[in-house]
């Protein structure tokens, strides 16, 4: 929603403020600038990227339309869930969770953390490590390691697609110029004719090159910026699953664990110490 009321006042603003001038929107109705900047931007992202890339972009681009998922009552769920988890291990053992790590979906555990499950990576990422643990395939002081080439690579490969989005803004102020030396094209074709002509052509030509700019630095960057952003929460919140693997692998009891965990959380978003408490007294598995 925030996008949204950004690109409201970054519109508004420079709307108000051109028709305070004494402007006239008409002037900016010039749609053969907007087929040229916005197909060649297109373009250029279909050309630099593969199939996956460009469906991944747009999965990201509507996802910012809803609240950001990593809050405060996100990372509670999550603790609820590892607690359970590892509470469930400290009982049973590792192969009490067997069944549970083996299809999440169907575990009387995992099931009572809708929200947990939502995200799918996270389960899987949980689920694979304590089949890791189980094992006994790993060395407890191996699976940092393991665990940060896992995160890594899902950072590398969300990242890119902000990455390729901001080389597109990059291009806009460009693809602009390229729109406006066309509009300069056709206005010397006109040369010899009306004045008002000649006028309205170098207008057309002049909003490409405006286009251009409010595109890269008014729509594109900052869009991108926010899909960094989530990109950041998203990391955060797997590494507050990571700490807490790793207390409990190094034997860690579950409360203690956990806390190892809600001390990895951003203050604005940490539950207290209390907060935890009562979280894990709740649903108890």
């Amino acid at each position: 929603m925030l996008p949204i009321i950004g690109l409201v006042v970054v519109f508004g603003s420079i709307i108000g403020g051109f028709l305070e001038a004494g402007g006239h929107l008409a002037v900016l109705n010039q749609p053969a600038e907007f087929i040229i900047i916005g197909g060649a931007g297109l373009g250029s992202f279909i050309i630099g990227n593969p199939m996956s890339v460009i469906k991944a972009s747009g999965t990201q681009l509507m996802a910012l339309l809803k609240p950001n998922p990593y809050t405060e009552a996100a990372y509670g769920e999550l603790l609820q869930t590892l607690y359970n988890v590892f509470q469930k291990a400290r009982k049973d053992g590792l192969v009490g969770l067997e069944a549970h790590i083996e299809e999440p979906h169907k575990s009387d555990i995992f099931t009572k953390y809708p929200g947990f499950m939502h995200h799918e990576d996270a389960v899987a990422m949980l689920c694979d490590t304590l089949k890791v643990l189980l094992t006994g395939a790993v060395e407890d002081h191996h699976l940092e390691a393991i665990l940060d080439a896992d995160l890594e690579q899902q950072h590398v490969e969300a990242s890119v697609i902000p990455a390729s989005i901001t080389k597109v803004g990059d291009a806009m102020p460009g693809f602009g110029i390229v729109a406006a030396v066309l509009g300069i094209i056709n206005t010397m074709n006109a040369i010899g004719g009306e004045a008002s002509e000649i006028g309205e052509k170098v207008g057309a030509a002049l909003v490409g090159t405006f286009i251009g700019i409010l595109l890269a630095y008014g729509v594109i960057g900052p869009i991108a910026q926010a899909m960094e952003g989530r990109i950041r929460s998203h990391s955060a919140y797997m590494l507050c699953i990571k700490t807490a693997l790793l207390a409990f692998a190094r034997g860690d009891s579950p409360m203690s664990a956990v806390e190892f965990a809600r001390r990895n959380i951003e203050p604005e978003d940490r539950p207290s110490f209390a907060e935890l408490e009562n979280l894990t007294r709740r649903k108890a598995a």
